[in-house]
C-alpha cells in the first residue's frame, strides 16, 4: 500500500538547475532515511544523497556542493536541489526511503519508479 511519487525530472542544459521530489503515502507509521540514488547507462548505480531523520546530511563527492538534500517529515517528501548541472548527471534518479509500516515491528526499503534527469546542450 506504500507508494513513492517522484516529480521534477526533465531535460536541462548544462549550468542549470533542477529540483526532484519524492513524496511517500499509503499505510506509513515511521518514516527514517530518505534518500536519492542514479544511474546511467552502462554504470553502477551510486547514492547521490541522502538525509537521516536527524536532518544529518551525506553527499556523493561528485555532487557536493551543487546538489541540496532537504525533507519536509509533515509531508513525508524528500527534494534534491540540483544546481550547476552538467552532462555527467544525466541519469535515471530513484528516491528511496526506509519505512516501517504501520503494524509492522522491522523497516523496509521502498523505491520510487524512477525519474529521466538529461543535461545537453
Amino acid at each position: 500500500q506504500v507508494q513513492l511519487v517522484e516529480s521534477g525530472g526533465g531535460l536541462v542544459q548544462p549550468g542549470g538547475s533542477l529540483r526532484l521530489s519524492c513524496a511517500a503515502s499509503g499505510n506509513l507509521w515511521r518514516v527514517y532515511d530518505m534518500g536519492w540514488y542514479r544511474q546511467a547507462p552502462g554504470k553502477q548505480r551510486e547514492l547521490v544523497a541522502d538525509i537521516r531523520d536527524s536532518g544529518t546530511a551525506h553527499y556523493a563527492d561528485s555532487v557536493k556542493g551543487r546538489f541540496t538534500i532537504s525533507r519536509d517529515n509533515a509531508k513525508n517528501t524528500v527534494y534534491l536541489q540540483m544546481n550547476s548541472l552538467n552532462p555527467e548527471d544525466t541519469a535515471v534518479y530513484s528516491c528511496n526511503i526506509d519505512i516501517i509500516e504501520r503494524g509492522a515491528v522491522i523497516t523496509r526499503a521502498y523505491w520510487g519508479p524512477g525519474t529521466q534527469v538529461t543535461v545537453s546542450p
